[in-house]
């Protein structure tokens, strides 16, 4: 028997990547689509910070590594772009990549204003490329499998949610000083309020309160500092959600989501790394993780390899506006997943946007109120 000769001719060219930010979330990119995406090739890496990003290329063999994002999207040969650079810059990388013809992957936030997010989302639409923006935990194999069970009915119709984040810590914030102001709404509490939106499908944020605090470092509480905060939301069919973040949970990395129904509860998330317990002299106890890239391992996977199959996709000229593609290792159920795209990423922001303005108040805010920090 003759071993058969694959036909390069048939297999589809991989969608060239190039990366936009080579920081912690950057790299971890990279990595993933460089080791662990199907049909997907990380092609370039732009970032300011030469030394890093040229470490980063090497490590993972990319030859091409410029200090200007311009490179990559003038680029003919590269189809997309993912975006990992500091927030204040989303915006109009998004602009531009899209004006180039590139597709677009964007960590969140995917802007800091309603009318940067507006101009970007524009481009998109002008351009015709396909958008996501990293909402990592719709692709979470327990939070997918909770939005299956809430299609289906089984908690009925949505009347209290719950989300909440709480980092890893030690009782104190390296750095704090330096976290911008109001990270944690617009970088934090942002994943909560997608996720809350997601689990109530239909229904819009119409209003919400928030209260937040420096509890875990005090003294930087003149500055402006957050590291505490709760935020009660009212949906327009009637729905109340809680979210709540805080940046030192001693235990280990928290993540969850809860909806409440007429039928009875879905539940997603918890606090330990297995289902693994120890029962011993000392009492019980579990392993937890520490990192975000330990928790959402495949979920930053499969977002990636989601944003991949949508590209190609497009070359075919087939829409892909819901998530289809998983990356080897997940356990989704088919379907249960929706790529978030440019009015997810809006309509999260403006939540985030509407609770700066509630604690700068002390009153309740109607969401879409705010256009800008």
């Amino acid at each position: 028997m003759a071993y058969l000769t694959p036909n390069p001719a048939a297999a589809p060219a991989p969608v060239r990547i190039g990366l936009i930010g080579s920081g912690w979330m950057g790299a971890f990119h990279a990595e993933s689509i460089a080791r662990r995406v199907p049909d997907a090739q990380l092609t370039a890496i732009a970032d300011p910070k030469l030394e890093s990003a040229g470490a980063l290329a090497a490590s993972l063999g990319i030859r091409q590594v410029t200090a200007d994002a311009g490179d990559i999207l003038a680029d003919p040969e590269i189809d997309a772009v993912v975006i990992a650079s500091p927030a204040r810059f989303h915006s109009s990388l998004i602009a531009q990549a899209a004006a180039a013809g590139k597709h677009v992957f964007c960590e969140k936030p995917a802007g800091q204003g309603l009318e940067e997010i507006d101009a970007a989302l524009a481009a998109v639409e002008e351009a015709g490329v396909h958008f996501q923006v990293g909402f990592n935990r719709r692709y979470a194999d327990d939070f997918r499998a909770a939005k299956k069970d809430l299609v289906a009915g089984i908690a009925g119709t949505p009347q209290l949610l719950r989300s909440l984040t709480r980092d890893p810590g030690n009782g104190s914030i390296p750095n704090a000083a330096k976290v911008p102001a109001w990270t944690i709404f617009l970088e934090t509490l942002i994943h909560d309020f997608d996720t809350l939106n997601w689990f109530n499908e239909g229904a819009e944020p119409v209003e919400v309160y928030a209260m937040a605090d420096a509890l875990v470092e005090p003294d930087l509480r003149e500055q402006g500092f957050l590291d505490t905060a709760v935020v009660t939301i009212r949906y327009s069919n009637g729905a109340v959600a809680v979210a709540e973040a805080n940046f030192s949970a001693l235990y280990g990395y928290d993540i969850r989501g809860e909806v409440f129904g007429s039928k009875g509860m879905v539940q997603a998330g918890r606090a330990t790394e297995t289902a693994a317990r120890r029962y011993t002299a000392e009492g019980l106890s579990a392993d937890t993780p520490r990192l975000n890239v330990e928790l959402f391992r495949q979920a930053y996977t499969d977002e990636l390899a989601d944003f991949a199959g949508a590209v190609r996709a497009r070359r075919g000229g087939i829409p892909s506006s819901s998530g289809s593609t998983a990356a080897p290792g997940s356990t989704a159920a088919p379907g249960s997943t929706a790529a978030p795209g440019g009015a997810d990423a809006r309509r999260a922001l403006a939540m985030a946007l509407a609770c700066i303005e509630s604690v700068k108040r002390g009153t309740p805010v109607a969401v879409n109120e705010t256009a800008a920090i």
